[in-house]
């Protein structure tokens, strides 16, 4: 056995005595040693392994004179009972010192411990080329590369490789780093990867979605006593729509109204939004196209005979669905109705389109898929029992909730019913779909969860923290759900455990009339449109950033 099994050998039965005590019970208190992997091993040594423990030492790069203990004068016969050790062969020196352990205190132990310890460990990092250290790095999950970075200052400056970061950001589906412009030197020479900065800052507003903070919700006050019926939000613009006949374009940043949107002579039911140009649908029977920033009405289309109900914008072209049964594929960019599709025998309450396919559902029970370049309905979908009121397309699976409190999926391509989901007790309201997994909101308070492949529900999000009334809206944001009810409030719950998380919004009068109508979230945001039916509560917008601290920073 050479110098550094026998000196190993020495350091464990040492740990052991010190772990455990001369009777091998645990010590009551104390800290418990435990090997990390800065430890060296056998195997990593070079050839020219050092003899001696003073050999080890400046190996290390540390004097061969240590600090000595100083408590009186050497016993005598030392030097002879060191002759005598030196003169034995290595397992007889093994024997020696493990009966020399047995005998020592604890504080004699320790001391030993102290003085071999240090020895054992190496920052190997810093003996690597900066191309394998980098590559140990990025075995590092990115919580594990902030703590290296504060081990010292070449670790740090490692640590900040733009590289390294781009690629954790690129593992946890970040695609946009912060700007040079905003970079930082925190220390003199060390430059923080704005891939860092990007992964941080996202670390930081997922932090805040769950875990909240103090700030208040900016309140922007609107509408007077109406109800807000419809909410778009794109960028740092919001679009309200009211049954007082008008939308209102707000500033997200300063919560100002920046213009009112006036021209229905009816209520406004239903909005879509792109960029800067908002479409919306009235009682009065027409659509509006809109340019937000200027606040001109661009085209009035005329065509449906009853209200305007639902509409679904893609591209360049808007179908809007109508009380008066029939659906209009509308060109934004001119105002020409293109095609109408008629069919249903009952008001459309709901419609999707993706470009290729529109699909509709209406108070006649039925779901329609179309081609609404030949104005053909493709398939009828049969089998809902009452009123249909939610739709989902993903181009395909088509699925749909009704007041018959069933959710149904069905094949866009043959029109086959594929699952029937139950569970709900009530009416379905609203719905949301993305990557084969639906989040349905119901008037029966919950929410659920569903496998629209094996029509399995994966989580009902009830529980002591659940809604207390229908539930109004629902939103997907960053593997999070939301939910907004009739009893004032906002949940966020998480999607893979169904977990509630918390309240983002909880209105003073929540439970004696406060609703929260509806909700759009992004990344960083959230409004919520709010009010009441009795009074309690007036109507108003809440907005709430959760990328602040990001914007302070700025703003500094």
């Amino acid at each position: 056995m050479g110098f550094y099994g026998t000196l190993k050998l020495i350091f464990y039965k040492m740990k052991r005595k010190l772990d455990h005590g001369p009777d091998s019970r645990p010590f009551p208190s104390g800290k418990k040693h435990c090997k990390g992997n800065g430890y060296l091993s056998p195997s990593s040594l070079v050839q020219a392994t050092p003899t001696t423990f003073g050999d080890l030492r400046l190996a290390n790069g540390h004097s061969a004179q240590r600090r000595r203990v100083t408590s009186g004068p050497p016993p005598s016969g030392l030097q002879d009972w060191l002759h005598i050790f030196q003169t034995w062969s290595g397992p007889e020196r093994l024997l020696a010192l493990d009966e020399l352990i047995d005998r020592c205190e604890t504080s004699q132990v320790k001391h030993m411990m102290q003085v071999i310890e240090p020895q054992f460990q190496r920052d190997f990092i810093s003996l690597l080329p900066k191309e394998l250290a980098l590559y140990v790095l990025t075995f590092l999950t990115p919580r594990d590369l902030l703590q290296a970075a504060q081990t010292c200052r070449y670790w740090r400056i490692l640590a900040e490789d733009n590289l390294l970061w781009r690629e954790k950001c690129r593992e946890e589906g970040i695609s946009e780093c912060i700007s040079s412009r905003r970079r930082k030197c925190v220390q003199p020479g060390v430059a923080v990867s704005p891939w860092k900065s990007a992964y941080i800052r996202q670390h930081c507003i997922e932090s805040n979605w769950r875990k909240g903070d103090t700030r208040e919700p900016m309140v922007l006050k609107g509408h007077d006593d109406h109800v807000i019926t419809c909410l778009q939000f794109s960028g740092d613009l919001i679009v309200s729509g009211s049954d007082d006949n008008t939308l209102k374009v707000w500033s997200a940043v300063t919560g100002k109204c920046l213009r009112t949107l006036t021209g229905h002579t009816g209520g406004v039911w239903c909005s879509q939004m792109a960029v800067a140009t908002v479409i919306s649908g009235s009682t009065d029977r027409t659509l509006r196209v809109w340019d937000a920033e200027s606040g001109e009405c661009v085209h009035t289309l005329y065509g449906h005979t009853s209200t305007v109900r639902c509409m679904h914008l893609h591209g360049n072209r808007v179908v809007s669905g109508s009380r008066d049964t029939t659906l209009r594929v509308w060109d934004v960019s001119t105002g020409r109705c293109e095609h109408v599709l008629t069919g249903h025998v009952a008001a459309v309450r709901c419609v999707q389109y993706d470009g290729r396919r529109v699909v509709s559902g209406g108070y006649d029970y039925m779901v329609k898929v179309w081609d609404p370049e030949t104005e053909v309905c493709l398939h009828t979908l049969q089998g809902h029992t009452n009123r249909v009121y939610s739709l989902q397309f993903d181009g395909a699976f088509v699925v749909s909730g009704s007041l018959d409190t069933s959710i149904r999926v069905w094949d866009a391509e043959t029109g086959g019913c594929v699952h029937t989901l139950t569970g709900h007790q009530s009416l379905t309201s609203g719905m949301e779909l993305r990557d084969n997994i639906l989040v349905s909101g119901n008037a029966d308070s919950t929410v659920r969860v569903w496998d629209i492949r094996t029509g399995q529900c994966l989580h009902t999000l009830q529980g002591p923290n659940k809604h207390q009334s229908a539930v109004t809206c629902l939103q997907f944001c960053r593997g999070l759900v939301l939910s907004s009810s009739d009893d004032g409030t906002v949940k966020l719950w998480d999607l893979k455990t169904g977990a509630w998380l918390r309240d983002v919004v909880a209105l003073q009068s929540r439970g004696s009339g406060g609703v929260v109508w509806r909700i759009r979230a992004s990344d960083t945001r959230l409004v919520c449109a709010a009010g009441s039916r009795n009074g309690t509560e007036e109507t108003k917008l809440l907005v709430l950033d959760f990328d602040l601290d990001d914007k302070k920073k700025e703003t500094d």
